[in-house]
């Protein structure tokens, strides 16, 4: 074999990695930027559900509508249904992604009593969530509005193209009771999967950047939480 076939084929080899590499790295572009999304919870707003230090795929083809007929069997969708957990843009800050619990659905009446959550005038179960403080505030001068909203709000009626949303730890959740109905169109996606979790400590956490969390993230493997991995969010 002469020397400049060898090179020849050598290019050819390098060729044929190179271009595997760029259709991968398309293809990854491609599913990170339209189907799939990589999320992190940084607070224990969705507890027991979702834990701070849980890593998870956001599914951002769930409530998108088709547009091709052929679409609807290569990635089902749905329309968002009460109980579903979404991942939207904050309100008050777009830069912002939350995670919360779909409660009321637009044309619903929402009121809170007591920590019950009705749904035009009727008490619905919620099995998920969960009240660390038995305290119950009610309408007074000792309490501020704020307090008394927690666990006695409305009630409302959930305007067209909006829906009501709320965290499984009830008692300690920034949500729809505070900054008003969420927007459809801020939902990004339905969580689908948890492909990493640790305990991480909460302070600690909120404060470092996403860079600073991957950095340290082989710090934590001692602290994984193996029996979450790979687990099905519902």
């Amino acid at each position: 074999m002469s020397g400049e076939t060898k090179n020849k084929r050598e290019i050819s080899v390098f060729r044929e990695y190179f271009e595997l590499l760029a259709e991968t790295a398309i293809f990854v572009f491609f599913v990170m930027t339209f189907v799939v999304q990589a999320f992190q919870i940084p607070t224990g707003s969705m507890e027991p559900t979702l834990l701070v230090g849980d890593f998870l795929l956001v599914n951002k083809m769930a409530y998108v509508h088709p547009v091709f007929p052929v679409e609807k069997w290569l990635l089902p969708r749905r329309n968002i249904r009460r109980y579903d957990i979404v991942v939207f843009k904050y309100p008050r800050d777009l830069s912002v992604d939350y995670v919360k619990r779909v409660i009321a659905l637009e044309g619903e009446k929402v009121e809170i009593k007591d920590k019950q959550v009705y749904i035009n005038d009727e008490p619905i179960v919620e099995d998920y969530k969960v009240h660390i403080d038995s305290q119950i505030y009610q309408k007074s001068e000792y309490y501020s509005y704020e307090d008394v909203i927690r666990d006695n709000f409305g009630p409302v009626v959930v305007p067209p193209g909006h829906c009501f949303v709320m965290g499984d730890n009830r008692d300690n959740s920034l949500d729809s009771r505070y900054w008003g109905f969420l927007p459809l169109d801020y939902i990004k996606g339905r969580p689908w999967i948890i492909y990493f979790s640790y305990k991480a400590e909460k302070d600690a956490y909120l404060k470092t950047s996403i860079r600073d969390r991957l950095k340290k993230l082989i710090n934590f493997i001692p602290k994984a939480r193996w029996s979450r991995l790979l687990k099905v969010i519902r």
